[in-house]
């Protein structure tokens, strides 16, 4: 009986030692990341059978287990991941939304400059000065375009580091987990029984690795777990862990990607797969907000430079140099230079794939101003070997036809400001990434000639209009304008044109005349006339196909006499006329972007107000993230997390427990002696 006793007090003298123990070992990591709370699970010994019925032989611990729920524990990860990526592009957007938004170095007081120097100018052309100012004012303007796309490169460039940066952490926690899934795994087949702070520890590993991309886990029947990121691809297996690599794009050389090593090599891996945690948040902001920031800067800079070099073409300089001239070899009407779209071949083409090259069409002429058709997108250009197919990739649309000739002709209903040309035949298989505007914004910049000599600025235009001396009649002629293809003109001035009994005539044979827009009419010779209507816009046509008809225009309003001359002529000596000036202003309000649809800076402003309402969105949707995940991590702490106060009654209790254990002990040793004293007599 005595051996019964002080066994049954043993057992009960060491279970209230394990419970002290892991109560301490709680208490002690009470403020450990990642700990789980710890218990004592006891089970009664098997009894002893004896005469009188089974007597009881104590306690045993069974194990120590976590208390611990994997669904609490997922749902934490989850939130995690999503307030990682939120917050990881909630933090890059602020920079773009400073940077546009900033009312001194944002563009549009560049812009406002640039064209109070073109009003300066239309009000004093032969103001050396005021030309100097508008020259100033338009290499300022270029620089603030360079600026901030200087600024979103730079951003580009950050996020390649820190996308490096997140991959090496990704893989050092897949290969921590590999390594404790190892020791797991010898651990409870050496034990039979958890180690749970190694689980603790592995489980730790997760959270973080949650904090960089959102994965996915499954437990194997030796306690180890697998780790998935994407649509199922492994990151880690069992004592294996697989390599995040960043490689670049296949598609676009100057883009840093993530693949995935295999067996086979490296795999590039969709940006669709990398979702949650830091990671998803650079790629989505790069793929959603600074790409478009940087193609809508540039289109506005395109735009821009386009529509003002197109008005400057139909202009004359203070020189008197103008296209209807002929002006000195390397002249050029062109107020600012821009590059041309970017066209990059995937690294994986054909050998056989020939060179595709692009080019900005010219802005198309309307109410007397121009306008392009640009898209803030990247276009992906791909062959078949039967057809070529142009997708636009911010809403996959797509143009496809049997050659990039067809193709040009297909898109003339859908312009998208641009034309494809190739060295020769597509081979099936090939693909071009095209990038009209992504980075067009620095390199926009102003015509040297001009910088260095502002006297070259188109100001005036190159025709000038007048009634004959001789006229008896009330009519007179507007002062006249330009339009593309006028240059082809030049050989018809002076041109006298006269009135004859309703009729205009004295036009040279073989030119064409347009009334009101309306379909051209060749003239046949100098007696061939066109009817005249007072006011009528009547428009030499040049060498285009523009609809409607450009050229040299005029109108003459009034009734003139039969016999009455009216002149076009080149506008020489013109150093007072500010005529193209003045329409050079007219695009800072008119709707020259988007196929007339928004300004210079309407569109600026919208992509201002988008980017501004995109990072208020992703404010509030942090602060909705953060309030589920503390929610998630409140359910999950109150069953595993450590309570001091609870601790400190399992320390009385199992203290207690200890003294009543060892009481029983004292009186089993009583009883011992006792029995002794009596043999002994």
């Amino acid at each position: 009986m005595g051996s019964g006793i002080l066994g049954t007090g043993v057992s009960g003298l060491l279970a209230a030692q394990y419970g002290l123990q892991t109560t301490e070992h709680n208490i002690a990591n009470a403020n450990t990341p990642g700990y789980t709370r710890q218990r004592v699970i006891q089970g009664a010994n098997a009894g002893e059978m004896t005469g009188g019925g089974f007597v009881g032989k104590g306690v045993t611990v069974a194990t120590i287990e976590r208390v611990y729920s994997r669904f609490l524990t997922e749902q934490v990860d989850k939130a995690q991941a999503g307030v990682s990526q939120l917050d990881s592009y909630a933090a890059r957007i602020r920079q773009i939304d400073n940077l546009l938004a900033d009312a001194s170095a944002g563009l549009s007081p560049a812009l406002q400059g640039f064209f109070d120097g073109v009003a300066q100018v239309a009000a004093n052309p032969s103001h050396l000065p005021s030309r100097q100012t508008l020259v100033s004012s338009a290499q300022g303007l270029s620089a603030r375009y360079q600026s901030i796309g200087t600024q979103l490169a730079q951003m580009y460039d950050g996020l390649n580091g820190e996308i490096r940066d997140s991959v090496t952490a990704i893989n050092s926690h897949a290969e921590q987990i590999a390594q404790l899934n190892k020791w797991i795994g010898v651990a409870q087949a050496t034990s039979g029984h958890p180690p749970n702070d190694l689980l603790d520890a592995r489980d730790y590993q997760v959270a973080e690795l949650n904090k960089l991309i959102r994965v996915k886990t499954s437990t194997s029947g030796d306690g180890s777990i697998n780790v998935f990121v994407g649509s199922g691809q492994q990151l880690v297996v069992g004592s294996k862990s697989a390599d995040l690599l960043v490689t670049t794009s296949a598609s676009d050389l100057s883009r840093l990607v993530v693949g995935l090593k295999t067996s086979s090599g490296v795999q590039e891996m969709p940006q669709s797969l990398i979702e949650g945690g830091a990671l998803g948040g650079l790629l989505a902001f790069r793929s959603e907000s600074l790409d478009r920031a940087s193609s809508d800067l540039g289109r506005n800079a395109v735009s821009l430079a386009l529509t003002v070099n197109a008005q400057g073409a139909l202009g004359q300089d203070l020189l008197g140099q103008s296209l209807l001239s002929t002006p000195p070899s390397g002249f050029s009407p062109a107020v600012f230079t821009v590059g041309a779209p970017e066209v990059r071949a995937d690294s994986r083409n054909p050998s056989t794939s020939p060179t595709v090259t692009a080019a900005f069409t010219t802005p198309i002429p309307f109410n007397g101003n121009f306008y392009t058709d640009l898209v803030a997108s990247d276009y992906q250009l791909t062959a078949d070997g039967s057809n070529v197919t142009l997708t636009r990739l911010t809403d996959n649309r797509q143009w496809t036809a049997a050659d990039l000739a067809a193709l040009d002709v297909q898109l003339q209903s859908e312009p998208q400001g641009f034309t494809l040309t190739a060295s020769g035949q597509l081979p099936a298989g090939a693909s071009y990434l095209v990038q009209p505007t992504r980075d067009a914004a620095r390199r926009i910049a102003v015509n040297p000639a001009m910088l260095a000599d502002p006297r070259l600025v188109p100001t005036a235009a190159p025709i000038r209009t007048a009634a004959g001396t001789a006229n008896t009649g009330a009519a007179a002629i507007s002062p006249g304008s330009v339009g593309p293809g006028y240059e082809v003109l030049g050989a018809v001035l002076p041109l006298t044109v006269v009135y004859d009994n309703g009729q205009l005539r004295n036009f040279p044979a073989g030119t064409r005349v347009s009334i009101d827009g309306g379909p051209p009419q060749l003239i046949a010779g100098v007696a061939s006339g066109v009817p005249y209507s007072s006011g009528a816009s009547i428009t030499l046509v040049g060498a285009n196909n523009a609809i409607p008809p450009t050229g040299i225009s005029f109108s003459i309003s009034g009734l003139p006499n039969n016999g009455d001359s009216f002149v076009l002529a080149r506008n020489t000596g013109a150093t007072t006329d500010g005529r193209n000036a003045l329409v050079l202003g007219q695009l800072q309000t008119f709707d020259t972007m988007s196929g007339k649809t928004a300004s210079f800076q309407e569109s600026y402003a919208q992509l201002v107000s988008e980017n501004g309402s995109k990072t208020r969105q992703l404010q509030v949707s942090v602060q909705a993230q953060k309030a589920l995940l503390k929610q998630a991590q409140d359910s999950r702490d109150s069953l595993s997390g450590v309570n001091l106060d609870e601790e400190a009654a399992n320390l009385i209790r199992y203290q207690q427990a200890y003294q009543a254990a060892a009481k029983a002990l004292e009186i089993a040793s009583s009883l011992f002696n006792t029995i002794l004293q009596m043999a002994a007599r």
